[in-house]
């Protein structure tokens, strides 16, 4: 395989097919998208079906329905309630389900191309629970616990939505035969086992209608990961009905199974979950899936360098205050690291992470005592409260602020004053007494005989938490020798955050590098979006996102992606080779870094949804095929392109063809723009050959 941006499958972008359902409408094709996070943020499905969405309707238009539970908290402002207009078989169908009992909410979602929505009240068909159960047994023998109320819920929409499509197809066919169409070919796509129900029930009723099945990460793949096992090296060998028996998770697994072999197509987000997923769930993926996001691109280079650099300066005025009394490190010379997810302490690698940094830290005073790494752990746990000495240190350094921008204004008063009447000023004239002891009253009230926090609130149950044990145990206390300095704050990133006064996207602009040593990690959002924003990070060849960098480039490392090997090596090994990656960065010099930034950036087209999206087309295709033998791919014949050519981002300097094989994509050669840069001249500023 070609180890650039070769795609061996999909021969063009998604773009190629973006006109708003007009060829969808002709065919009378209709797409459903199911999922329990449609317009309700749980994890991160909710990230790709939202993000997804834009590109969705631009291909499908309003041939395109995307369908989940009614969760009023997240309905109220996710969704702009509208019924569907006069003569559509959506409103005769949600119509008929109402006559029903059921409480069907419709609408678009108030995202990039407001997709339509149907959510389901689940409340309002708990009546026919035992029916639904009872139909599920029946059919699948698969039982399900009484007290469990997640998958009771599940039950309760996949069979809502099972008998809306059933209804849909019904409305839609007697809609066609009166306006002399052809007859409709629908398909519907379901994202994990909670809305794989509906899937086993459209089956197993025998409705005509195309199904596809995703994965983003298998159940039993979950748990047996959160235990201590070899999980990737002893795969083919777990007895799955016992490890499922086990975790009292036997009837959701159940569930997942049953909907990965009947669908018509089953697809995972990366190659190492199809792997999973074939020794987990029996059944190997027809197509990988992977994730995108919505790139927005700068029209120049220099562009995300200053927001790099605005959001840093947010970052600093944080440290500053943190760390207040012991500021004894120059911020110019500063790195800021970052982990951030959920709070899955393994399988996030947060383990390896923290040991990983005592010997960056010992690395550091030996070689590189003037630099210093402020490592920033962000993951949500319960806490009592904000650490009132980080608040304190807030409040001191604003206070110095205010008070030395008094005394500015008050020097540059008398400065011009005095000038005005032809003298130059003394220095004790222009610094009075009274400002001295205002600035002195200010140090003085920075002092501090404790070391920094470590954690920027008050943990529950703060003994048993892993991370500050990991950090306990690391000696990690962010004292004045220490060059590697910890922050763990145990909360989302909000601009309203009192201490950082950021969000999560800011934040990570104004950061230097990603770490996320993910032992389990079916995709990883974390460093694609690191990625899209040109900053540079650390994966491991376990994650999804991992994997279809290796693959897709032939030498990441120069981009700007540490891959960090999790899988072949050993956990010493491992570990040794993240605290090299981090010294190797910490080693780069400010003009190296943003180099290294530029061609990082360079990588987000790869991981648009505009070429990524294509992936999920051909899966959706290749059902309609399986259950409409004479279905044809009319708009694949329009076609612009036969084979894949990524167009050149506007921040992408052109570069020599003797370079290509560590270019991720072609060049356009042409102009000599200003912000053009040689190709190899950036290969040997990095110290790459």
């Amino acid at each position: 395989m070609n180890r650039r941006f070769s795609r061996v499958e999909s021969g063009v972008d998604l773009k190629d097919y973006f006109d708003r359902g007009d060829i969808a409408s002709r065919e009378n094709r209709w797409t459903f998208e199911i999922a329990w996070e449609v317009a309700n943020k749980v994890g991160g499905i909710y990230t790709v079906i939202r993000s997804k969405a834009y590109v969705s309707t631009e291909e499908m238009g309003e041939q395109l329905c995307l369908m989940g539970p009614y969760k009023e908290h997240c309905a109220r402002t996710e969704m702009e309630e509208m019924e569907f207009p006069r003569g559509n078989p959506l409103l005769d169908a949600v119509n008929n389900l109402r006559s029903r009992g059921y409480k069907v909410h419709t609408g678009r979602w108030l995202v990039d191309g407001n997709p339509q929505l149907i959510l389901f009240d689940i409340g309002s068909g708990a009546w026919k629970l035992d029916q639904f159960r009872s139909e599920l047994w029946d059919k699948c023998h698969v039982g399900v616990p009484h007290l469990d109320i997640e998958t009771n819920d599940a039950i309760i929409l996949g069979y809502m939505i099972a008998e809306f499509l059933e209804e849909f197809r019904r409305c839609a066919t007697e809609y066609s035969q009166a306006n002399d169409l052809q007859a409709p070919r629908i398909v519907a796509h379901f994202h994990e086992w909670q809305a794989g129900v509906g899937l086993v029930a459209l089956r197993t009723r025998h409705v005509e209608i195309a199904t596809v099945f995703t994965t983003h990460a298998t159940l039993l793949g979950r748990y047996l990961c959160a235990g201590n096992t070899d999980f990737y090296n002893n795969l083919d060998k777990f007895a799955v009905d016992e490890e499922a028996g086990k975790r009292q998770i036997y009837h959701r697994y159940c569930i997942e199974r049953a909907a990965t072999h009947l669908a018509h197509v089953f697809t995972t987000v990366s190659e190492i979950t199809g792997y999973e997923a074939e020794h987990l769930l029996k059944r190997k993926p027809d197509i990988i899936t992977p994730n995108g996001l919505n790139v927005k691109k700068f029209s120049a280079i220099h562009e995300f360098q200053n927001l790099h650099a605005m959001a840093k300066e947010k970052i600093n005025e944080f440290v500053r205050g943190h760390f207040y009394g012991h500021m004894d490190f120059d911020l110019d010379k500063t790195l800021y690291f970052f982990i951030a997810g959920r709070y899955e302490f393994g399988n996030k690698g947060a383990d390896i992470f923290i040991e990983s940094l005592a010997r960056l830290n010992a690395q550091l005073k030996h070689e590189k005592p003037d630099t210093t790494v402020v490592a920033f752990m962000i993951f949500p746990t319960k806490t009592n409260n904000f650490n009132v000495d980080s608040l304190r240190g807030h409040a001191v350094v604003k206070q110095l602020r205010d008070t030395i921008n008094g005394v500015q204004q008050g020097i540059g008063k008398r400065l011009f004053d005095s000038c005005l009447k032809g003298n130059i000023p003394a220095p004790d004239e222009l610094l009075t007494k009274d400002d001295l002891v205002k600035i002195k009253r200010c140090m003085y009230a920075l002092q501090r005989d404790s070391m920094p926090p470590v954690t920027t609130h008050n943990i529950v149950d703060d003994w048993n938490d892993p991370v500050l044990g990991a950090i306990r145990r690391c000696q990690l206390f962010n004292t004045v020798h220490d060059r590697v300095k910890m922050v763990f704050h145990p909360e989302f990133l909000t601009s309203t955050n009192p201490l950082f006064g950021i969000d999560y996207e800011e934040f990570v602009r104004g950061c230097h590098l990603g770490v996320f040593p993910s032992y389990y990690e079916p995709w990883g959002y974390t460093p694609a979006e690191c990625t899209v924003m040109g900053i540079p990070s650390v994966t491991t060849n376990l994650s999804g996102f991992g994997c279809f960098m290796e693959e897709h480039i032939s030498d990441p490392k120069s981009y700007g992606i540490y891959i960090v090997d999790r899988r072949y090596i050993g956990l010493e090994n491992s570990i040794q080779q993240l605290a090299n990656y981090m010294m190797d960065f910490s080693r780069l010099n400010r003009r190296q870094r943003i180099i290294q930034r530029n061609r990082t950036e360079r990588l987000s087209d790869l991981l648009d949804w505009r070429t990524l999206g294509i992936y999920y087309r051909q899966a959706r295709v290749k059902a309609l095929q399986s259950v409409y033998p004479d279905y044809i791919d009319e708009s694949s014949l329009y076609s612009s392109r036969s084979n894949l050519n990524f167009s050149r981002p506007f921040s992408e300097p052109p570069s020599p063809s003797s370079s290509r094989h560590t270019t991720p994509a072609p060049s356009v050669h042409g102009s000599d723009e200003e912000d053009s840069v040689d190709e190899e001249t950036e290969l040997k500023e990095l110290g790459i050959k």
